[in-house]
């Protein structure tokens, strides 16, 4: 027989899943055929059950159904000139989706697959991914389906000029702070943040991250993504008695992310063994030569099968996804979202991997990550592992509003600190709400409750 405290704890539980459901159903039907949008709701969903049944007031208040809503979505058109004097034109995006904890906070992406469904899943994921960093930072994203490979300089100048002829009048250093992401680098934030000034007449340095050193960029910017999920992974691996010597890694991707994990993974004795593009990986059983990638990538911009020239004994295969097939113990997917999917996953498991990093913005399926846990596979989820970028974004809005220049090691010290407290919030979360060890679980529940709390205190707004 149940007790009346059994009683009340399953009502509570069903009441607290009904109300889920009935969000989720409702964030469906107002945003029809965005399945990232979609996915990414629905995985951060079913962690946060008995976070509802524990405190019925974030169900009396609609928290749920308040956050999957934006509290803008801009869309705009970019129109360009090309070098042949040929006009096109591109689609501009800016959700500001949260700004409870502080000036909404997310990169800018340019890339052909770029479209409201991508927008709205990378700003919802923000917003947890912000919040637990411990930085007054609330979520955003924004971006374009233009793509700057096979592009010009000025091609991309005048694409980014125009872009940010439309975005200029949505942001600000205490309202909404860009940075970049794939297909934004230096070179396109030094664009956008010209136009900007020209636009505005006014030197606001804290108006865009991941700018240039000279004009109040942040020593380990470039770093920090990779550098980030490294030294997660490492605080996991060292909680189960472990850590990176002598481990075999994978990682997926050669932009900053990848190039930077990599680094970090090797400084702390692995072997990096393959590391792909969007064309093909490359795999060198002796161990990549990461200088050599760095010189292919950040200086001439080479695809990576030109790795075989310098180091003909590696191999070249055409084609991305081949990569999981490699066996290793450490896996780090670090290019795009659902490059693992639930087949992927079981051929890493099968080929013994032990460590998943995310690197990249939801780089695996639901399904993959249901097959990670089942095997007891350590997993270190995105929007937890992939917050050293962020983190450091933020780091550089606090230099740029005392006017100070912090040094690379200050700054990688708070990267550090920030990291290892983003895992034992994670950890502790998981443990507190019964699904100890599932760091995903404990990255979605962490990160809600901040902004929930916040969201409370603020009143309905």
């Amino acid at each position: 027989m149940k007790t009346t405290e059994g009683v009340l704890q399953t009502g509570k539980a069903q009441a607290a899943q009904d109300y889920v459901n009935r969000v989720y159903e409702t964030v469906k039907e107002r945003n029809p055929n965005e399945e990232e949008f979609h996915q990414t709701i629905s995985e951060i969903f079913d962690s946060l059950t008995p976070v509802f049944a524990a405190y019925p007031d974030y169900m009396k208040y609609n928290i749920l159904e308040r956050l999957t809503e934006p509290e803008r979505f801009i869309t705009f058109r970019v129109p360009w000139v090309d070098d042949d004097g040929y006009v096109h034109v591109n689609r501009g995006f800016r959700v500001q989706f949260n700004s409870a904890l502080g000036p909404h906070k997310g990169g800018l992406r340019f890339h052909p697959s770029v479209n409201s469904s991508i927008i709205k899943f990378l700003g919802f994921e923000q917003i947890f991914k912000n919040s637990l960093t411990g930085q007054p930072i609330g979520g955003g994203k924004g971006g374009s389906d233009f793509d700057p490979k096979g592009k010009s300089d000025v091609e991309i100048m005048r694409f980014c000029q125009s872009f940010m002829t439309e975005l200029y009048r949505y942001i600000g250093s205490d309202t909404d702070v860009p940075a970049g992401d794939i297909g934004v680098g230096a070179r396109e934030i030094g664009y956008l943040f010209g136009q900007y000034k020209r636009i505005r007449g006014t030197v606001e340095p804290g108006v865009l991250t991941g700018k240039g050193l000279k004009y109040g960029g942040s020593l380990t910017r470039k770093e920090a993504t990779g550098y980030g999920t490294i030294y997660f992974v490492q605080e996991m691996l060292k909680d189960k008695g472990l850590d990176f010597s002598g481990r075999t890694i994978t990682v997926s991707g050669s932009g900053n992310v990848s190039i930077y994990a990599m680094e970090k993974a090797a400084e702390l004795g692995a072997t990096i063994v393959a590391c792909s593009d969007s064309n093909g990986f490359i795999y060198d059983e002796q161990g990549i030569d990461i200088d050599t990638v760095k010189t292919l990538k950040e200086t001439g911009n080479e695809r990576i099968h030109s790795y075989t020239n310098m180091h003909p004994h590696a191999q070249y295969v055409d084609g991305c996804n081949g990569i999981w097939s490699i066996p290793c113990d450490i896996a780090l997917p670090c290019a795009t979202q659902n490059e693992i999917d639930e087949a992927t996953a079981k051929t890493l498991v099968a080929n013994g991997v032990k460590v998943i990093g995310e690197g990249a913005n939801m780089p695996s399926t639901l399904e993959a990550i249901n097959v990670f846990l089942d095997n007891d596979i350590l997993f270190a989820p995105a929007k937890a592992a992939n917050a050293g970028g962020v983190a450091v974004s933020s780091l550089e809005m606090a230099q740029n509003s005392g006017k100070l220049s912090w040094s690379f090691d200050e700054v990688d010290t708070k990267l550090q600190d920030i990291m290892t407290t983003i895992y034992q919030n994670c950890k502790q979360a998981a443990k507190d709400y019964g699904h100890e060890d599932n760091l995903a679980d404990g990255a979605n529940i962490a990160g809600f409750i901040r902004v929930a709390d916040t969201m409370l205190e603020q009143g309905i707004i």
